[in-house]
């Protein structure tokens, strides 16, 4: 008998035929963060591409940068049915927030895609340039706010601080806002309760190419196609960064069932909608499989600590 998950809710979203209550889903994908934020892009759009006849469920635990998903995680040993969508902000988290558990104790299935973060402001922003941000960051550091969707350690933050440090500003001097979520970023933005924003360039796609947001630079090692902005590197600071997504599932997993949820990663990489969206949002496919994702999941941790301890954020 199928287990079922416990961790259904009212806050479910079920994609596929039939009604929610006929029958239990597939597969159920939980996002250990906000509805908006790119965890919940990324897993409603693997939702919505997998051909599976009895549905995909999405939903959202969100909580302490994504570690009240993962404790809930562990917590569904043996369960077959249910992964969840995390990435480079989870691993971040591990570090920051005082939460016991941490991703060795998660069965790895695959790194999904990768993609660079973008700098952005308001259309209509006074810092018309990469260079005019840097001066009023240098000019005041304490005062300007710099906003990411990532709590301390994930990919916004240590983006925004490497930037920061290559400008000469002492990390531990800026301001950076943590919102849960690209969603919740979004707003903050807009309303310009701050100056600009560092975040992943698939969670901000609608309002740049709707001309919403204006990028000041992009953290990838070239420039992004359809995106008029300089790299850092073109733009004079000496940074390379890429976030990156996958998916990991409860410990305790026998043989059939890493089977069936590698052979559902499978259709989903070879499914017409899911090349699609990756271009709608301009994700790289960085598609890696198991132990071999295992093993990136530890050296990102190492590169995490690394990071931190050289910004001098580690404590």
């Amino acid at each position: 008998m199928r287990r079922r998950t416990l961790l259904a809710s009212p806050l479910a979203v079920l994609f596929g035929g039939g009604c929610a209550g006929e029958r239990d889903p597939a597969l159920r994908l939980m996002v250990p963060n906000a509805p908006g934020s790119g965890y919940d892009i990324t897993a409603r759009t693997v939702a919505t591409s997998l051909d599976v006849s009895s549905g995909v469920e999405v939903f959202n635990l969100a909580g302490a940068g994504g570690m009240v998903g993962l404790r809930r995680l562990v917590y569904e040993r043996g369960n077959g049915d249910l992964m969840m969508l995390m990435g480079l902000g989870l691993v971040g988290a591990q570090h920051t927030t005082g939460v016991s558990v941490t991703l060795d104790a998660v069965t790895p299935i695959a790194r999904l895609i990768e993609e660079p973060e973008v700098v952005v402001v308001t259309h209509d922003a006074p810092l018309r340039t990469l260079d005019d941000l840097v001066r009023a960051w240098q000019a005041d550091p304490a005062g300007l706010i710099v906003g990411g969707g990532s709590s301390p350690g994930g990919p916004d933050h240590l983006a925004a601080m490497l930037v920061a440090k290559a400008a000469g500003v002492t990390p531990r001097s800026a301001r950076y806002a943590m919102h849960d979520g690209g969603g919740v970023l979004l707003a903050a933005v807009l309303s310009k309760r701050v100056a600009a924003a560092v975040s992943s360039l698939g969670e901000f796609a609608g309002q740049i190419d709707s001309g919403q947001l204006r990028v000041l630079a992009t953290t990838g090692a070239e420039r992004t196609t359809g995106i008029e902005a300089p790299t850092l590197r073109e733009a004079g600071l000496d940074v390379v960064f890429a976030n990156w997504r996958g998916l990991v599932a409860p410990p305790g997993l026998d043989d059939t069932q890493l089977r069936a949820l590698g052979t559902t990663v499978s259709r989903l990489r070879d499914s017409t909608s899911w090349r699609q969206a990756m271009a709608g949002f301009r994700w790289t496919d960085a598609h890696l499989a198991g132990p071999e994702f295992g093993a990136f999941l530890h050296q990102q941790d190492t590169r995490v600590t690394q990071i931190l301890e050289e910004l001098g954020l580690d404590t």
